[in-house]
């Protein structure tokens, strides 16, 4: 039952992320966490650009046959957890309430990243090499935000446009991802209907055949 639930938690692992991304975009809803969407979907392709050049085998290449390092979901776990993390200190400032929410953070999404060596996704050494990029990675964009990008988005209309385009590209993606989700449930819902016909046809043409008199077969 245990590794049943630790299945279940890692394929919707993406998505438990991306609910806390959309959470804290509507807290927040500033112009800042245009610029962090907009990071969030550019750490997504540098970590598919490392996977290439890297090229770097999974644990098991018959679960997933592309390269596994690093963890594209570590790497977008961390990415989000630090990005909360950095809002929330920003929010209320650093004290033991700031620091408890922000370690109990860690703590999910170090879980959330180890399911993935559990499950034969990928080794430590990759979901680490993503965890630490996802979070380094969010600390310079937001650094750079407060430095050099907070004041030109406020005086230059282009810079504005590329922010908010970014943004949309972010959502874009999501909804593209959630499209996607909901297609291959249905497919797998309607494979598993058929498959279920299937088998009671055969069944019933088996019972059939059995309830035959013996002298019919021979």
């Amino acid at each position: 039952m245990a590794d049943g639930l630790e299945a279940t938690l890692n394929r919707m692992s993406k998505w438990l992320v991306a609910a806390l991304f959309g959470g804290i975009i509507l807290w927040r809803h500033d112009s800042e966490v245009l610029w962090a969407s907009m990071g969030c979907l550019l750490n997504c392709i540098l970590s598919i650009v490392l996977k290439w050049i890297l090229n770097q085998e999974r644990p098991v290449s018959t679960l997933r046959s592309d390269p596994g390092m690093p963890s594209s979901h570590a790497q977008s776990i961390f990415f989000t957890v630090m990005f909360t993390n950095l809002s929330i200190m920003e929010w209320l400032g650093t004290n033991i309430f700031t620091v408890t929410i922000s370690g109990l953070a860690l703590a999910f999404g170090s879980y959330l990243s180890w399911l993935r060596v559990s499950q034969r996704f990928h080794t430590v050494s990759q979901v680490v090499v993503g965890a630490a990029l996802g979070s380094i990675f969010c600390i310079l964009w937001s650094w750079s935000w407060n430095a050099y990008v907070l004041k030109a988005f406020i005086s230059i209309l282009w810079v504005r446009i590329v922010v908010v385009l970014g943004a949309a590209g972010f959502a874009w993606i999501f909804l593209y991802m959630w499209f996607v989700f909901r297609l291959g449930m249905r497919r797998n819902s309607l494979d598993k209907l058929m498959k279920a016909k299937l088998h009671s046809i055969l069944v019933k043409i088996w019972r059939k055949c059995t309830l035959r008199s013996p002298n019919r077969w021979t």
